[in-house]
């Protein structure tokens, strides 16, 4: 039993990356095999509206024609028991690079004669992300139910997925020394951090329990 984590953080130890080494150790204790990817480390790009995949009948039909760095990845997903992508919210989105990471992963699965998704190995799916704003910032501008589209369309295609969120982490050691929001509370960032980040490393361990366990492994 597999079970992939990728980062599509810049940053390897920070909170996206720590959550998604949570998970990862999760899966580990109940027997799983797992692997961490870090996005940043890899030279690709997104979709590049060739439409190979699209193809009928062409030798790239339901797969990313794309030759790079990310082509590996992509096929190793189509084996694993379950994956789980982790990105902080930049811009009320996802990083550059894990949205152009979903670009590749999920187009070539979707139909877009009938709206329907070709055949695909159903796999548990996972989404981690991280935001400096808080929860009810996030509802209110409207961001959850744009990043929960995402969750529901890797539930559509893998057939099952689960999203987790964290609200308002410190995105830096020590952020009283930079240039940020006067909203910002120096002080209450590094308590989130010292008092609530750990609860949620833990959500994240059991996340990876589930999957892993989901995928057949035990202990």
């Amino acid at each position: 039993m597999k079970v992939i984590a990728i980062n599509g953080s810049p940053r390897k130890k920070r909170n996206t990356g720590t959550l998604l080494e949570k998970a990862l150790e999760g899966a580990v204790s109940v027997g799983a095999e797992t692997e961490l990817i870090h996005l940043y480390d890899l030279d690709f790009k997104g979709c590049r509206a060739c439409y190979s995949c699209k193809l009928l009948g062409g030798k790239s039909y339901g797969r990313c024609a794309a030759k790079d760095d990310l082509t590996p990845i992509l096929r190793e997903i189509e084996e694993v028991d379950a994956f789980i992508l982790g990105s902080p919210v930049y811009f009320w989105s996802m990083t550059g690079v894990a949205r152009s990471f979903m670009e590749r992963l999920l187009y070539p699965y979707l139909n877009p004669a009938d709206s329907s998704v070709l055949p695909v190995k159903k796999i548990q799916t996972g989404l981690i992300l991280t935001f400096g704003a808080k929860e009810e910032q996030m509802i209110a501008a409207g961001w959850d139910q744009q990043l929960k589209t995402i969750g529901m369309l890797m539930n559509t295609i893998f057939g099952n997925s689960e999203s987790m969120f964290v609200s308002d982490p410190s995105p830096y050691e020590g952020c009283s020394k930079y240039s940020v929001s006067p909203l910002v509370d120096p002080e209450e960032k590094a308590r989130f951090r010292r008092e609530v980040f750990p609860g949620e490393c833990e959500k994240a361990f059991e996340m990876g329990v589930r999957f892993a366990k989901a995928a057949g492994a035990t202990e």
